[in-house]
């Protein structure tokens, strides 16, 4: 079991952690991490494991093991592995994390913009999407971004909550994703609230405030099949690059 330490504070960059485990593919295994592992729509963390012996592994991403409990940091091909139960301190990028969390926190603000079913997501450096089930009908792209802007602008807070699966089964209307399902089996679910704005389960990171999101722009929305519309977005300073 790894205790998951950015789902109580995104914004701890390292810590000081046990190897527990390398699995049969070369990944490490910590008893704590900073890293967010794939899943969700929002990809792994990238960083790097310092030994006390001034060594460095490079970490190209974190994924879930084979526990729902375990996260797996994958390192560099060809990385000297460090031996279990030596002591190192994981360090994410944290640049390329907090444009997850701005962007992710963001695709949320979309969701309460565009009130439909979402078929699908995902968070990448700078751009986003998501996908909605949508009847027949005309999206457009200034208003979409001019009202994604307002509620980014208005400065509202984003904090975490955690319910039961049995408070979630009485709120089925919390669960905005048709594909992707909130993990069940450790008795709670964790929410996601951006106060007056939305309230959804997300295991994701998330700025704590929407301001920090900083100016977005609707890049396109695509047709995806008879009611599936596409809309991607991506940071307005890199619109143009």
């Amino acid at each position: 079991m790894t205790k998951p330490l950015f789902r109580d504070d995104a914004y701890l960059t390292s810590t000081e952690a046990t190897v527990v485990a390398i699995n049969d593919r070369g990944g490490i295994v910590l008893d704590r991490s900073v890293f967010y592992p794939t899943g969700g729509g929002q990809p792994g963390d990238n960083g790097w494991l310092l030994g006390k012996d001034d060594s460095e592994i490079s970490i190209v991403t974190a994924v879930k093991g084979d526990s729902p409990d375990e996260i797996v940091h994958v390192p560099a091909e060809g990385s000297v592995l460090p031996d279990v139960g030596s002591i190192v301190t994981a360090e994410i990028d944290w640049t390329t994390r907090h444009r997850y969390m701005r962007m992710h926190s963001c695709l949320h603000l979309l969701s309460a913009v565009l009130p439909y079913p979402v078929t699908g997501g995902q968070v990448s450096d700078g751009k986003g999407r998501l996908d909605f089930d949508i009847p027949e009908a005309t999206l457009d792209k200034e208003e979409i971004t001019k009202e994604l802007n307002r509620l980014i602008m208005e400065s509202h807070d984003v904090t975490s909550d955690w319910i039961s699966d049995e408070e979630l089964d009485a709120q089925p209307d919390l669960v905005k994703t048709m594909s992707v399902k909130p993990p069940r089996g450790s008795g709670q679910i964790r929410l996601i609230k951006v106060a007056g704005v939305d309230l959804q389960p997300c295991g994701g990171t998330h700025v704590k405030n929407t301001s920090e999101i900083g100016d977005v722009q609707v890049r396109k929305i695509e047709k995806k099949g008879r009611q599936n519309r596409r809309v991607s977005l991506i940071f307005a300073d890199e619109a143009n690059g």
